[in-house]
């Protein structure tokens, strides 16, 4: 099936996304998918945990939007585009970081999750992702509102709302590597020597 190259862009996004997350964990150990630089910090294993719940509680609050729009017949007219605004908020979300934030509890990671479980969390959620995509593409996702789950009376497109996961999985695959490659640094560290 051929879809429109907005889209396709996003969908591109989410495979990208999909092979950092693989180039990640390659010959990752547990012990370093685990490892966090400061005690508040987070483990390569969080910050997957993190995206695959983040991207779920996103798509929950998006569906019944996506839905109503589908029965008001509300079809696509307009590129799939954050507004300008929204488009200043996705910017903020890539990486690396301008501004550090506080994910809220409700999609906080649990702590030190198993690799395998994280991963395999964080890619059921990229396929929930992409199974919204592809079934909403001919909606009019750029004028179609969802309340955001985390800014309490700020509503978003649906656009925008897909391109937030897109840069926020970005983000935190980043977050993820420099916390691989700070751990694998302090594990190849040579040891003081005796005195």
């Amino acid at each position: 099936m051929s879809f429109p190259a907005d889209i396709q862009a996003l969908q591109n996004q989410l495979d990208a996304a999909e092979r950092d997350a693989a180039a990640l964990i390659s010959g990752l150990t547990e012990d370093l998918a685990g490892w966090r630089a400061k005690p508040n910090s987070w483990c390569v294993a969080e910050c997957l945990d993190h995206l695959a719940i983040t991207n779920h509680v996103y798509l929950t609050a998006m569906q019944a939007p996506a839905l109503e729009a589908r029965r008001q017949g509300r079809f696509r007219t307009q590129p799939v585009l954050p507004g300008k605004i929204a488009a200043v908020f996705v910017r903020l979300l890539e990486p690396p970081p301008r501004a550090r934030m506080k994910a809220p509890r409700k999609i906080q990671p649990r702590p030190q999750p198993p690799l395998a479980e994280a991963v395999a969390n964080f890619l059921a959620a990229q396929n929930e992702v992409r199974a919204f995509l592809e079934a909403q593409s001919d909606l009019e996702l750029a004028k179609v509102r969802f309340p955001n789950p985390f800014l309490p009376g700020v509503r978003f497109s649906l656009a925008t709302g897909l391109h937030v996961i897109c840069a926020h999985e970005r983000r935190h695959l980043y977050q993820a590597s420099q916390a691989r490659h700070a751990a694998e640094s302090v594990r190849n560290k040579p040891a003081p020597p005796i005195a």
